[in-house]
């Protein structure tokens, strides 16, 4: 098995849109910068595209093929003139359900989140449509995120969803770092971390006398007890 200690940390820079042969270079653990246009999507945006049946306000395949699974801190100090000197990003997970069918239609080369997502969505939609997940890394790095958003390019669908839930088309530069969480062959870091946490959790298992209260359905097997 694959371990981490094998896996080698390259600092990538990366000019967006994002294309085939730049995703296929990628490995598990690189720390991506990326420069050119993103868009951020959420609830609301989610919502609109595949519970409404509206199409995305942008060309999402050809100029603008990474989203952020975020949240601005937006201000508007006068109508029209925005400011983002920080931006977190939301966990994946929430999304999943749509997420295959973004990278199926749209041709996103990229999201970018938190927390990773399942292994079944990287195995049947990553890995087939050949993108790439990004997560932050850690928290409390909002504002170094916000370092690398040179504009606002657009805001799409302001009046419908609001500030916080409304599709922002950013214009970044050295936007980063964020790690390769999956690459395009639906490998996971995350997944492999767990995997050597794993190891050394099952150990703590061997030796363990019989629950004294097994009656009650007091279990001491790793892979079914519930923290």
């Amino acid at each position: 098995m694959e371990r981490t200690e094998q896996l080698r940390m390259r600092e990538v820079h990366l000019q967006l849109p994002l294309t085939d042969t730049a995703t296929r270079t990628l490995e598990l653990g690189d720390a991506v910068f990326l420069s050119g246009l993103i868009f951020t999507g959420r609830e609301g945006f989610y919502q609109q595209v595949f519970e409404e049946g509206l199409e995305p306000p942008l060309d999402l395949g050809h100029t603008c093929n990474v989203t952020f699974h975020c949240s601005p801190a937006v201000s508007e100090p006068h109508p029209g003139e925005y400011h983002i000197p920080s931006v977190t990003a939301t966990a994946s997970f929430r999304f999943a359900k749509y997420v295959p069918l973004l990278l199926e239609r749209y041709g996103i080369r990229a999201v970018i989140g938190k927390g990773g997502m399942q292994e079944e969505v990287y195995q049947t939609a990553f890995r087939q449509h050949g993108a790439i997940y990004l997560t932050t890394v850690g928290y409390g790095l909002g504002a170094t995120y916000g370092q690398g958003i040179r504009r606002v390019k657009d805001v799409l669908w302001k009046d419908e969803l609001g500030l916080a839930q409304a599709v922002w088309v950013l214009e970044v530069e050295d936007f980063g770092p964020f790690l390769v969480e999956c690459d395009v062959q639906g490998r996971s870091l995350f997944g492999l971390a767990n995997a050597e946490v794993n190891e050394t959790f099952e150990k703590l298992y061997e030796g363990l006398p019989q629950p004294a209260l097994k009656r009650l359905g007091e279990i001491i097997l790793p892979t079914e007890e519930v923290l």
